[in-house]
Protein backbone atom coordinates (compact mmCIF):
# COMPACT_ATOMS: atom_id res chain seq x y z
CA UNK A 1 0.00 0.00 0.00
CA UNK A 2 1.65 3.60 -1.12
CA UNK A 3 -0.51 6.23 -1.95
CA UNK A 4 2.55 8.41 -3.18
CA UNK A 5 5.77 7.82 -5.04
CA UNK A 6 7.37 10.02 -2.48
CA UNK A 7 10.64 7.58 -0.69
CA UNK A 8 11.43 9.59 2.45
CA UNK A 9 13.25 8.01 5.41
CA UNK A 10 11.44 7.08 8.57
CA UNK A 11 10.47 9.91 11.08
CA UNK A 12 10.74 7.93 14.58
CA UNK A 13 9.37 11.08 16.46
CA UNK A 14 6.04 10.60 14.64
CA UNK A 15 4.94 7.61 16.53
CA UNK A 16 6.12 9.14 19.60
CA UNK A 17 4.09 11.55 19.77
CA UNK A 18 0.67 9.56 19.67
CA UNK A 19 -0.76 6.49 22.23
CA UNK A 20 -1.15 4.35 19.32
CA UNK A 21 1.12 2.77 16.39
CA UNK A 22 1.08 0.29 13.92
CA UNK A 23 2.10 -1.40 10.54
CA UNK A 24 0.09 -2.14 7.13
CA UNK A 25 1.87 -5.01 5.50
CA UNK A 26 1.26 -7.37 2.03
CA UNK A 27 3.27 -10.07 0.25
CA UNK A 28 5.91 -7.24 -0.20
CA UNK A 29 7.27 -7.44 2.96
CA UNK A 30 8.17 -11.02 2.54
CA UNK A 31 7.84 -13.76 4.99
CA UNK A 32 7.35 -11.56 8.50
CA UNK A 33 8.46 -12.62 11.99
CA UNK A 34 5.26 -11.47 13.65
CA UNK A 35 7.16 -12.49 17.36
CA UNK A 36 9.29 -9.89 17.03
CA UNK A 37 7.67 -7.37 15.20
CA UNK A 38 4.52 -7.74 17.80
CA UNK A 39 7.43 -7.57 20.71
CA UNK A 40 8.99 -4.42 19.30
CA UNK A 41 5.63 -2.70 20.59
CA UNK A 42 2.80 -2.42 17.42
CA UNK A 43 -0.90 -1.79 18.57
CA UNK A 44 -2.12 -2.73 15.04
CA UNK A 45 -1.46 -4.18 12.00
CA UNK A 46 -3.61 -3.86 8.29
CA UNK A 47 -2.88 -6.89 6.39
CA UNK A 48 -3.50 -6.90 2.66
CA UNK A 49 -6.40 -9.43 1.56
CA UNK A 50 -7.53 -8.78 -1.64
CA UNK A 51 -7.83 -6.90 -5.10
CA UNK A 52 -10.25 -5.81 -7.59
CA UNK A 53 -12.10 -8.71 -8.72
CA UNK A 54 -9.88 -11.93 -8.14
CA UNK A 55 -6.88 -10.94 -6.51
CA UNK A 56 -6.09 -12.60 -3.35
CA UNK A 57 -2.62 -11.22 -1.72
CA UNK A 58 -0.36 -14.49 -1.22
CA UNK A 59 0.78 -13.49 2.04
CA UNK A 60 -2.69 -12.60 3.59
CA UNK A 61 -3.46 -16.06 5.24
CA UNK A 62 -0.25 -16.36 6.88
CA UNK A 63 -0.10 -12.88 8.12
CA UNK A 64 -3.54 -12.86 9.45
CA UNK A 65 -3.37 -16.40 11.24
CA UNK A 66 -0.22 -15.15 12.78
CA UNK A 67 -0.64 -11.77 13.44
CA UNK A 68 -3.65 -12.93 15.33
CA UNK A 69 -1.42 -15.09 17.25
CA UNK A 70 0.38 -12.30 18.90
CA UNK A 71 -2.06 -10.36 20.16
CA UNK A 72 -1.65 -6.87 17.90
CA UNK A 73 -5.16 -5.92 16.84
CA UNK A 74 -5.74 -6.99 12.81
CA UNK A 75 -7.53 -5.25 10.07
CA UNK A 76 -7.64 -6.25 6.43
CA UNK A 77 -7.43 -4.14 3.28
CA UNK A 78 -8.68 -4.33 -0.47
CA UNK A 79 -7.23 -2.67 -3.14
CA UNK A 80 -9.95 -0.69 -5.33
CA UNK A 81 -9.97 -1.20 -8.89
CA UNK A 82 -11.73 1.67 -10.44
CA UNK A 83 -12.64 -0.62 -13.98
CA UNK A 84 -13.82 -3.23 -11.71
CA UNK A 85 -17.71 -3.61 -10.44
CA UNK A 86 -17.89 -2.93 -6.72
CA UNK A 87 -20.06 -6.12 -6.50
CA UNK A 88 -17.41 -7.89 -7.93
CA UNK A 89 -14.81 -6.38 -5.25
CA UNK A 90 -16.93 -7.13 -2.31
CA UNK A 91 -17.02 -10.85 -3.61
CA UNK A 92 -13.97 -11.41 -3.81
CA UNK A 93 -12.84 -9.64 -0.14
CA UNK A 94 -15.87 -11.80 1.38
CA UNK A 95 -14.79 -15.05 -0.30
CA UNK A 96 -11.21 -14.16 1.28
CA UNK A 97 -11.85 -12.49 4.75
CA UNK A 98 -13.43 -13.84 7.64
CA UNK A 99 -13.80 -10.74 10.31
CA UNK A 100 -14.71 -11.44 13.80
CA UNK A 101 -15.74 -9.05 16.63
CA UNK A 102 -12.36 -7.86 17.95
CA UNK A 103 -10.82 -7.00 14.64
CA UNK A 104 -10.50 -3.62 12.52
CA UNK A 105 -12.80 -2.51 10.18
CA UNK A 106 -12.61 -3.47 7.00
CA UNK A 107 -9.98 -1.40 4.76
CA UNK A 108 -11.02 -0.12 1.20
CA UNK A 109 -7.71 1.31 -0.80
CA UNK A 110 -8.27 4.07 -3.26
CA UNK A 111 -5.54 5.40 -5.35
CA UNK A 112 -6.87 5.63 -8.59
CA UNK A 113 -10.00 6.90 -10.34
CA UNK A 114 -9.16 5.46 -13.73
CA UNK A 115 -11.27 6.93 -16.17
CA UNK A 116 -13.91 7.31 -13.71
CA UNK A 117 -15.14 10.88 -12.83
CA UNK A 118 -14.91 12.10 -9.12
CA UNK A 119 -18.72 11.52 -8.72
CA UNK A 120 -18.43 8.25 -10.24
CA UNK A 121 -15.17 7.08 -8.23
CA UNK A 122 -17.19 8.07 -5.16
CA UNK A 123 -20.64 6.49 -6.06
CA UNK A 124 -18.68 3.20 -6.39
CA UNK A 125 -16.52 3.21 -3.38
CA UNK A 126 -19.60 4.08 -1.25
CA UNK A 127 -21.73 1.33 -3.29
CA UNK A 128 -18.66 -1.35 -2.39
CA UNK A 129 -18.73 0.44 1.21
CA UNK A 130 -22.47 -0.34 1.80
CA UNK A 131 -21.59 -3.60 0.95
CA UNK A 132 -18.79 -4.53 3.13
CA UNK A 133 -20.74 -2.09 6.26
CA UNK A 134 -23.84 -4.81 5.79
CA UNK A 135 -21.30 -7.60 5.82
CA UNK A 136 -19.26 -7.13 8.64
CA UNK A 137 -21.43 -4.49 11.13
CA UNK A 138 -19.42 -1.53 10.71
CA UNK A 139 -18.13 1.44 8.46
CA UNK A 140 -15.22 0.57 6.67
CA UNK A 141 -12.17 2.86 6.71
CA UNK A 142 -11.21 4.32 3.61
CA UNK A 143 -7.13 5.07 3.13
CA UNK A 144 -5.66 7.15 0.66
CA UNK A 145 -3.33 10.06 -0.05
CA UNK A 146 -3.63 13.19 0.90
CA UNK A 147 -3.69 15.07 -2.18
CA UNK A 148 -6.02 12.18 -3.71
CA UNK A 149 -8.73 12.93 -0.70
CA UNK A 150 -8.41 16.09 -1.31
CA UNK A 151 -8.65 16.44 -4.77
CA UNK A 152 -11.79 13.96 -5.30
CA UNK A 153 -13.18 12.39 -1.67
CA UNK A 154 -13.16 15.62 0.07
CA UNK A 155 -16.38 15.98 1.84
CA UNK A 156 -17.76 12.32 0.21
CA UNK A 157 -16.69 10.02 2.86
CA UNK A 158 -17.68 12.12 6.21
CA UNK A 159 -19.26 9.42 8.43
CA UNK A 160 -16.56 6.75 7.38
CA UNK A 161 -13.00 6.53 9.33
CA UNK A 162 -10.09 7.82 7.32
CA UNK A 163 -6.59 6.69 6.91
CA UNK A 164 -4.79 9.10 5.00
CA UNK A 165 -0.94 8.78 3.95
CA UNK A 166 1.73 11.46 4.42
CA UNK A 167 5.29 10.77 4.08
CA UNK A 168 6.13 13.87 6.27
CA UNK A 169 7.27 14.92 9.65
CA UNK A 170 3.67 17.05 9.22
CA UNK A 171 0.38 15.83 9.74
CA UNK A 172 -2.12 15.38 6.83
CA UNK A 173 -4.33 18.70 6.02
CA UNK A 174 -7.30 18.32 4.47
CA UNK A 175 -9.03 20.81 2.39
CA UNK A 176 -12.39 20.23 4.13
CA UNK A 177 -10.88 20.44 7.71
CA UNK A 178 -12.09 16.75 7.75
CA UNK A 179 -10.04 15.12 10.90
CA UNK A 180 -8.21 11.50 10.06
CA UNK A 181 -8.18 8.25 12.60
CA UNK A 182 -4.91 7.17 11.14
CA UNK A 183 -1.93 8.30 9.63
CA UNK A 184 0.73 6.34 7.52
CA UNK A 185 3.42 9.00 7.62
CA UNK A 186 6.57 6.07 6.19
CA UNK A 187 7.13 3.65 3.49
CA UNK A 188 10.66 3.27 4.37
CA UNK A 189 10.93 1.65 7.89
CA UNK A 190 12.79 -0.72 9.46
CA UNK A 191 11.74 -2.87 11.99
CA UNK A 192 12.40 -6.10 13.94
CA UNK A 193 11.02 -9.30 11.96
CA UNK A 194 10.99 -7.85 8.56
CA UNK A 195 13.14 -7.73 5.58
CA UNK A 196 13.34 -5.13 3.85
CA UNK A 197 11.36 -2.10 4.51
CA UNK A 198 7.56 -1.69 5.95
CA UNK A 199 4.77 0.92 5.86
CA UNK A 200 4.24 2.68 9.73
CA UNK A 201 1.01 4.51 11.43
CA UNK A 202 -0.32 5.97 14.08
CA UNK A 203 -3.88 6.09 15.40
CA UNK A 204 -4.91 9.78 16.58
CA UNK A 205 -7.29 8.41 19.15
CA UNK A 206 -6.45 6.26 22.28
CA UNK A 207 -5.90 2.97 22.21
CA UNK A 208 -9.77 2.58 23.88
CA UNK A 209 -10.49 4.70 21.16
CA UNK A 210 -8.87 2.07 18.83
CA UNK A 211 -10.92 -0.75 20.82
CA UNK A 212 -13.90 1.05 20.39
CA UNK A 213 -13.89 1.27 16.44
CA UNK A 214 -13.21 -2.52 16.09
CA UNK A 215 -16.26 -4.74 15.03
CA UNK A 216 -18.21 -5.27 18.21
CA UNK A 217 -19.50 -8.48 19.68
CA UNK A 218 -23.34 -7.58 18.72
CA UNK A 219 -22.21 -6.96 14.66
CA UNK A 220 -24.19 -9.16 12.42
CA UNK A 221 -24.02 -9.19 8.59
CA UNK A 222 -25.71 -10.44 5.68
CA UNK A 223 -24.31 -13.76 4.16
CA UNK A 224 -24.59 -12.83 0.39
CA UNK A 225 -24.52 -9.18 0.52
CA UNK A 226 -22.73 -9.37 -3.21
CA UNK A 227 -25.55 -11.46 -4.35
CA UNK A 228 -28.03 -9.16 -3.02
CA UNK A 229 -26.95 -6.71 -5.08
CA UNK A 230 -27.74 -8.42 -8.74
Amino acid sequence: MSATTACLPDWPDAAQRYEVSGVDVSHYQGAIDWDALAADGHDFAFIKATEGKDLKDKAFFANWTLAGKTGIRRGAYHFFRPEVAPEDQARNFFTSVDLAPGDLPPVIDVEDRGRLSPFQLSENVKQIGKMLELRYGVKPIIYTGQNFYNRFLAGQFDDYPLWLARYDRDEPVTVCGRPFEFWQYTDRAKLPGVTGYIDRNVFTGTYFDLVMLCIPPSATGSEDVAGAEN
